[in-house]
């Protein structure tokens, strides 16, 4: 037996025969050519072609996944209209005078080079994206299909790295669970898996692949990001085990449906969730939650070439909050910047974007952007009960602005004789450290706070959340993030302000009840979470 580590994706356990994919065997011959027009014209061919099938990626993914998924399908589409990209393909081609599957291939290794290069961990996984799509490209100038992992009936798929095509074309059936030499938690193949519900281990690195061959028995443990080759009577009972516990526990979650989130001493908290599209309601229904927490409204504006229109944001918001049928929907404004920049917006390159020009930052210096998004907000406000909440909040004067703004537009609206509700909560998200300092005097601004612990560790700590190098580094339960979050909550409530946590650490069942202790109001976390963080909650003795 042997045993391999990386990351887990997806808690399970599986086991299975192995099949070996291995991705990146250069298999493209190159060809000199005379007619370098006919080639150029071939590429454009297949561009247009590649395009459509990305379009039919985004669309399924869009139907199954929900938006925030099938934007890798919109970047990859993006990446095929990119100048520089198809200049480098064209440059090949008549510098060297070779055919295009070759001056595919090359040019898109060169890129990928470059972003594997890259300082940040984040544009360093983006190699894989290229090679995808240039891979991808290559296929369509030799009139292939797309291209599947194709396993026995539960087998495991095993390679150096498998592209988000890949992942989105898996039979679930057939694949019990997935295993890859590179990857990172971070990296879209992981992201996929995730939401797809497939196991997976990322990262084992090289030797994994230098043993490995089809056919061979492996197990898969996600939880613990293990992979054990040829497992031995020890190891298969071992892990047979846990699957069968974790099961046990699925179906027990399941019996939570329709109870109360309420302590034994009762102590009674809202468990909302956290969603990134329209279509991921059903998620929001399955799972039981009261209602939803965040809503990354900037879904609406991912994977476009322009700007989202008034009337299409009022569409998805008044979609969104029929949907939820009366249940509290809290959407987020624009939280662009960052890691998330489409080019219509034509951002600035910044050295440290997390620093830079992102979020409220970008409303509040393009107001005709945010007054488009506040006025599809509040018309659909007259369509069930919704808050809005302003992300990036580090002083009194941006909330100032903000209310001012939100007053502007319902007296435009008032003006024009279109409805909407006068009840709708205005709340701020506690992201950065300026913002809880003086949360003393921003709580008697708004309605609610809801702590983003994603940022606010990062900003915190000085730690790059998106940096796995630094991942040691990385205490999520610092101390100083939980004090943190104690005096925004006490500063909510002395001023009659409640208070909720929608980033990842409210999923965190081990500060479950320290969060309850502190007096906060609302846990929402990802759909999935929703059940355990119910059953904890109804453990909790907090009188004790």
């Amino acid at each position: 037996m042997k045993k391999f580590v990386g990351k887990g994706v997806y808690g399970a356990v599986a086991a299975g025969k192995a099949t070996v994919l291995m991705r990146y065997e250069n298999a493209v011959k190159r060809i000199s050519i005379e007619d370098t027009g006919r080639e150029r014209a071939r590429v454009t061919a297949a561009i247009e072609d590649a395009k459509k099938k990305l379009q039919d990626m985004y669309e399924r993914a869009l139907g199954e996944l929900g938006e925030s998924d099938a934007q890798i399908f919109a970047v990859h589409r993006m990446l095929l209209e990119d100048a520089v990209y198809r200049d480098s393909i064209d440059s090949v081609i008549e510098s060297q005078r070779v055919n295009a599957e070759y001056a595919v291939t090359a040019a898109g290794e060169s890129l990928a080079e470059s972003f594997a290069a890259m300082d940040d961990a984040y544009m360093r996984e983006r190699a894989a994206d290229v090679r995808d799509v240039s891979q991808r490209l290559t296929a369509c100038l030799a009139g292939e299909t797309d291209r599947e992992g194709v396993t026995e009936e539960g087998g495991i798929l095993c390679a150096d790295d498998l592209p988000p095509s890949v992942i989105m074309n898996l039979d679930k059936k057939k694949t019990a669970a997935l295993v890859t030499a590179q990857g990172s938690l971070i990296s879209h193949a992981a992201i996929l898996a995730r939401s797809r519900s497939i196991p997976a281990v990322v990262g084992v690195g090289e030797e994994f692949l230098a043993q490995i061959m089809d056919g061979d028995e492996i197990m898969v443990d996600s939880f613990a990001g293990e992979v054990f080759l040829e497992p031995d009577a020890e190891t298969r009972k071992a892990l047979s085990e846990k699957q069968r516990a974790a099961e046990e526990e699925r179906h027990l979650l399941q019996s939570l449906r329709g109870r109360e989130n309420i302590s034994l001493d009762g102590r009674k908290i809202n468990i909302c969730a956290n969603i990134g599209s329209v279509e991921e309601l059903e998620a929001v229904h399955a799972s039981d939650a009261g209602g939803i927490g965040l809503f990354r409204s900037e879904c609406l504006y991912l994977g476009k070439s322009d700007y989202p229109t008034e009337e299409q944001q009022f569409t998805a918001y008044k979609k969104l909050l029929e949907g939820m049928a009366g249940k509290k929907v809290i959407i987020r404004t624009l939280d662009i910047g960052a890691d998330k920049q489409p080019d219509y917006f034509e951002l600035k390159r910044e050295e440290n974007p997390a620093l830079g020009c992102r979020a409220i930052r970008i409303c509040l210096t393009r107001p005709e952007i945010f007054k488009t998004q506040l006025r599809a907000l509040f018309r659909a406000s007259a369509y069930g009960n919704m808050g809005i909440m302003f992300p990036m909040i580090t002083s009194v004067a941006e909330v100032e602005k903000i209310l001012e703004i939100c007053s502007e537009v319902k007296a435009e609206l008032k003006a024009q004789g279109v409805s909407y509700s006068e009840n709708v909560e205005l709340g701020i998200m506690i992201e950065t450290p300026a913002a809880v300092v003086i949360s003393d005097r921003l709580a008697p601004m708004v309605d609610f706070f809801s702590v983003g612990t994603n940022d606010l560790t990062q900003y915190t700590l000085a730690c790059d959340r998106q940096n796995p190098d630094i991942e040691p580094f990385v205490d999520i339960h610092h101390e100083a993030i939980l004090r943190l979050i104690e005096m925004s909550a006490e500063s909510a409530h002395r001023h009659g302000a409640w208070i909720g946590i929608c980033g990842e650490l409210a999923a965190d069942i081990s500060l479950t009840e320290t969060f309850l202790r502190m007096g906060i109001d609302e846990l929402s976390v990802s759909p999935a979470f929703v059940l355990k963080v119910r059953d904890v909650v109804r453990s909790l003795d907090l009188s004790r």
